[in-house]
């Protein structure tokens, strides 16, 4: 088994910002991510819900860093995971007047203990993703109590 055989876990995120609000900060920590080695993007499309409610991609390689931030510096990452049914389904989720990144990332820190353990021959059972929010929820509520 080469290292090309072997990736880490693939999880998508869609990441919503009112229409103004898209400043390159989120943008800027993703490209360190990548920098420093912790995920890989797969794919990245920008996604624009109209006040109308109707739904428009943008091309990344169409803007510059003053309209998308650096978010810019993923043009180009598609890799075909992402398909027009994708979009849709992610654009469902959206409220009007929004602007978002839909982000297909691979968790290229897992690489190493995943090559490990299919070399032990383990096999993933289950896997599941508690989200953020519901953490910070349930971290306060803890809190709270104690």
């Amino acid at each position: 088994m080469t290292d090309e055989d072997v990736h880490g876990p693939i999880d998508f995120v869609l990441i919503e910002f009112q229409g103004d609000r898209l400043t390159g900060e989120a943008g800027a920590a993703l490209l360190d991510l990548v920098d420093a080695g912790i995920v890989r993007i797969w794919d990245l499309l920008i996604i624009v819900k109209n006040d109308d409610g109707s739904i428009e991609g943008i091309d990344i390689e169409d803007l510059d860093a003053d309209h998308l931030g650096s978010f810019t510096a993923f043009s180009g990452a598609q890799s075909g995971l992402l398909g027009d049914d994708d979009v849709a389904e992610a654009s469902n989720a959206l409220e009007p007047g929004t602007v978002a990144a839909l982000i297909v990332y691979e968790n290229t820190w897992a690489i190493p203990f995943v090559k490990a353990a299919r070399n032990a021959g383990a096999e993933v059972v289950a896997t599941a993703r508690i989200p953020a929010d519901t953490v910070i929820e349930v971290l306060e509520a803890a809190e709270a109590a104690s």
